[in-house]
């Protein structure tokens, strides 16, 4: 029998189940609701390549080498290398949890991470207007020093305080896709593109990080064309997709063909910029790139979803 592939991108802020209380264990706990809803997909015949966010962890990785720095005097991380200890450290918690729930279940599956960087376009007009906030909340004297010392671009918040922002620039290519391909060949599940892969570009025939943000929808798509995904799945906090969301007239939405959705989006009004929107934008370009369909659910009706019963699918156009 063929293999059915799907790519899942994973929310980041799933993968924090108590945002009161955020420890090593809650995480870990979160991570393992998550799996448990892939394990049946894995169960049921689907090869399965998960990419997942990492902004609150790489906010709280940024946080501890801020406190360190200002403490202690030691050095701070540089944003790609927190992408990287983000993919390292969510990984291992999701491949542990995948293992486990798979053994217990009798099925012979290997997990494996792959920190994977993702090539972006050195000219992407994102470098011109950085907009992405990340790290802390800092006070204007603190901002501007930063400015000064590191180079930093900062933004006053809605009046809580100035904070860093950086590009956000669209992913170009993961740089470990033949590695990607051969692990799923090989009938293994892989997790990759990790918080949108870290953001890397290419210097005098040779790779380099960069301080940005890559949207992991848009990565997670981006590796779905790649590898000729029969089903790109994006799980995050809704049920399903609705048109004007959390107004009088929503409308919750069972499909989509890709010309409905890209109506909705070019509409302006239906899907919010930083939430559903690069959402739909990731799974147009997935079908526009020659994908069969997408689907959009919350982790715990994955498995109701793909049996038709739950999710907002988007199908190519009839």
């Amino acid at each position: 029998m063929e293999k059915k592939i799907a790519v899942v991108a994973i929310g980041g802020n799933s993968l924090i189940k108590d945002k009161n209380n955020v420890t090593v264990e809650s995480q870990y706990q979160a991570a393992k609701e998550t799996t448990t809803h892939i394990a049946d997909m894995i169960e049921s015949g689907w090869t399965v390549a998960i990419g997942h966010g990492n902004g609150p962890q790489v906010g709280f990785i940024l946080r501890r080498s801020e406190i360190a720095h200002k403490v202690e005097g030691m050095h701070e991380v540089p944003l790609d290398v927190c992408g990287s200890d983000s993919q390292g450290a969510i990984g291992y918690a999701l491949q542990q949890n995948l293992q486990n729930i798979l053994r217990g279940r009798g099925i012979e599956k290997s997990v494996a991470t792959v920190v994977t960087q993702v090539r972006v376009d050195e000219n992407d007009n994102a470098f011109k207007n950085p907009s992405k906030p990340i790290g802390t909340f800092m006070e204007e004297t603190e901002a501007q020093q930063r400015v000064s010392d590191l180079g930093w671009d900062v933004v006053e918040d809605s009046g809580r305080g100035w904070r860093r922002v950086v590009p956000s620039p669209l992913p170009e290519e993961v740089v470990e896709l033949p590695s990607v391909k051969e692990l799923i060949k090989a009938g293994h599940i892989v997790i990759t593109v990790g918080g949108g892969g870290i953001p890397v570009v290419m210097e005098n025939n040779e790779l380099k990080g960069v301080a940005a943000v890559i949207d992991k929808d848009f990565a997670s798509s981006l590796l779905a064309r790649e590898i000729n995904a029969d089903l790109f799945l994006i799980s995050t906090a809704v049920e399903k997709v609705a048109l004007n969301f959390g107004k009088p007239d929503e409308k919750w939405l069972d499909r989509m063909t890709l010309s409905e959705a890209k109506a909705y989006l070019a509409d302006g009004t239906h899907f919010a910029k930083g939430s559903m929107a690069p959402k739909i934008q990731a799974i147009i370009w997935f079908l526009e790139g020659g994908g069969k369909q997408a689907l959009i659910t919350n982790p715990e009706n994955i498995g109701q979803a793909l049996k038709g019963e739950t999710g907002t699918w988007i199908v190519q156009d009839e």
